[in-house]
């Protein structure tokens, strides 16, 4: 029989977010194959699971691939891990999973944690229509992308890294608007959990004054069409 690919959400921050059964799949499955693999020894440490970890990145998904469908085919069962949420959201995994599909393997993806929908959620801005853009591009595309979201009428996420906040938000003001309603979140889950709201100009003036740290999520307020057509 063919092994099974399991994609594993694990915590973004708090080691209790996660679920029973992708505990339970971690102990079950023959290796794990982890982003970074110390940091899931610190999970599975945490909940004595001894498994044996295979790096597994952006950097060498593409040569490990065939290896992995291999020992699949040959009834290997491997998880997937990155180092928190989901893998394949902007974390390694859409490679590994389109191989397996187009070589018959079975994927089982398991539903848990995903830094972008409590973001969403406490952004108070509409969630029944929206858009998950991941990191910005650094340079190219990263200007026209930015304009495509300043008419963008459904709610817009971006994740932002604390070396770069600063400069998105000034190309958010540049290139969007200064008054553009703005949520960002901050270390969620973690002890120094942020939640801030504003216009994208007030939001850079307090990261001004407050040095950026950890992983941000942004959350870009709609277009307000009908106050333009009020206009």
């Amino acid at each position: 029989m063919m092994g099974m690919l399991y994609i594993v959400p694990t915590p973004i921050g708090n080691l209790k977010d996660i679920t029973f059964r992708a505990i339970e799949t971690l102990k079950e499955v023959d290796i794990i194959l982890a982003e970074d693999t110390r940091q899931t020894q610190k999970l599975t440490k945490h909940y004595g699971i001894d498994k044996m970890l295979w790096s597994h990145h952006k950097f060498n998904e593409h040569k490990a691939t065939d290896s992995i469908i291999q020992k699949l085919k040959a009834g290997t069962n491997f998880a997937l891990v990155s180092d928190g949420g989901t893998p394949g959201i902007s974390d390694p995994g859409f490679f590994l999973v389109r191989a397996c599909i187009e070589a018959g393997v079975q994927i089982i993806s398991l539903p848990g944690a995903v830094a972008f929908i409590p973001a969403l959620i406490n952004s108070g801005f509409p969630c029944d229509k929206f858009v998950f853009e991941g990191f910005l591009p650094h340079k190219k595309g990263r200007k026209t992308l930015l304009e495509k979201i300043a008419i963008e009428e459904r709610t817009v996420i971006l994740y932002e890294s604390p070396h770069r906040i600063i400069k998105t938000l000034e190309q958010i003001i540049a290139y969007i608007s200064p008054d553009r309603p703005i949520a960002i979140s901050r270390e969620l889950t973690k002890t120094f959990e942020e939640n801030l709201r504003g216009t994208a100009a007030e939001m850079l003036e307090h990261f001004k004054n407050h040095k950026p740290k950890g992983e941000f999520v942004l959350i870009v307020g709609a277009e307000n069409r009908k106050s333009k057509s009020a206009e």
